[in-house]
């Protein structure tokens, strides 16, 4: 039997009051890359990709380096590097699926960011977890995506999208809070992440990654 703890932190991350927020900001992204997909691949093109797809770092990757005139090889092995992550999301979470080997296939297509840190945050339920948000936020993958090429390229859209990324991010951390120890590695990596970027401006996205490892390596064993 799950201690009743389990249970309720786990019906909080199954409920709607939390789909639905994630949803609507990977929605906003989906509108940000159809509007700026749309050049350059065409309608047709860019509702496709994010039908077969379903990654917006592949896919922001991709749109960047065919905008800058890079050559096939280039964009394969870019989409390469950054699906590397996967191997890790996979990992963090099958200890925690319970489903059969069909599920887990069908689950794997639903494997980003968003949806492994709410299985995680909650894994006596993974499975239906990762099911759900997945779905959802594909859904709102595809109809951002469609609403963008649609006329998503409106003034501001993309600012807009700018402050939804961090508030999205700090939700689902929030969510994997379990205890101080879970609390004080979250606040040592968002300290860490702020010091990389004035210290080393460059490191753009690199510095959320060094300060999450930093945080976690440190707090091991601590909880």
């Amino acid at each position: 039997m799950r201690p009743p703890d389990r249970l309720a932190g786990s019906s909080d991350v199954d409920s709607m009051t939390t789909l639905v927020p994630i949803a609507a900001a990977i929605g906003v992204f989906g509108m940000v890359y159809g509007a700026a997909a749309q050049p350059i691949f065409g309608t047709w093109l860019t509702l496709i990709s994010s039908v077969v797809i379903f990654s917006g770092t592949v896919q922001f990757t991709m749109v960047g380096l065919v905008a800058a005139s890079a050559g096939p090889l280039a964009v394969v092995w870019a989409v390469f590097v950054v699906n590397v992550r996967n191997f890790a999301l996979g990992g963090a979470v099958r200890p925690h699926l319970t489903g059969t080997r069909a599920r887990r296939v069908l689950t794997a297509w639903f494997l980003i960011d968003e949806t492994v840190g709410l299985a995680l945050s909650a894994p006596a339920n993974a499975d239906r977890i990762l099911l759900r948000s997945g779905v959802a936020a594909y859904l709102a993958w595809v109809v951002g995506t469609a609403a963008g090429v649609a006329g998503g390229a409106a003034l501001g859209l993309e600012s807009l999208a700018g402050s939804v990324f961090p508030v999205l991010f700090i939700g689902l951390a929030a969510l994997m809070i379990r205890g101080r120890g879970a609390l004080i590695r979250a606040c040592a990596g968002a300290a860490i992440t702020f010091l990389l970027l004035v210290l080393w401006s460059d490191a753009g996205g690199l510095a959320p990654v060094l300060g999450g490892i930093v945080a976690a390596v440190t707090g091991e064993g601590r909880d």
